[in-house]
């Protein structure tokens, strides 16, 4: 297990994360000051891969600068503010989600499968003990 690669590879992630919230934001409040570049950013948006944080933000680099910087600026502004919290925040969430599968896979392990003792016990309580009946015990027949 290569803990510094898995390290890098979530940074990435969160990265790319962040550029794509910063992105929803930039769009909103553009929405409300300037609805036509609002609607280019979405389409922009829709056309280019946001998974990818920094592919996309060189595209978007390359065709609106101004625009590219502002998200630039968003997405550093929520990384500083989320990073205080975020190693706490996964930590404790990964032990509650483990913790809580854990709880129901046991209780799935233990629940009470239905006996098979059971059925037969049902067969036996509904057959019929009438005399004639093929199902009766047998009985010596009097002379």
């Amino acid at each position: 297990m290569d803990l510094k690669q898995i390290a890098k590879d979530t940074a990435k992630t969160v990265i790319s994360y962040l550029t794509y919230q910063a992105v929803r934001t930039v769009i909103a409040q553009l929405s409300e000051t300037d609805p036509p570049t609002a609607l280019w950013l979405q389409q922009f948006s829709t056309r280019e891969r946001v998974q990818d944080g920094e592919a996309y933000m060189q595209s978007l680099l390359q065709e609106k600068a101004a625009l590219g910087f502002r998200i630039l600026t968003v997405r550093e502004h929520l990384a500083n503010e989320i990073c205080e919290f975020l190693p706490e925040m996964v930590q404790t969430g990964i032990q509650e989600s483990n913790l809580n599968l854990r709880c129901q896979q046991l209780e799935r392990m233990t629940q009470v499968m239905p006996d098979s003792t059971d059925a037969t016990d049902t067969a036996d309580t509904n057959r019929d003990d009438r005399p004639g009946n093929a199902s009766a015990p047998e009985t010596e027949s009097e002379p």
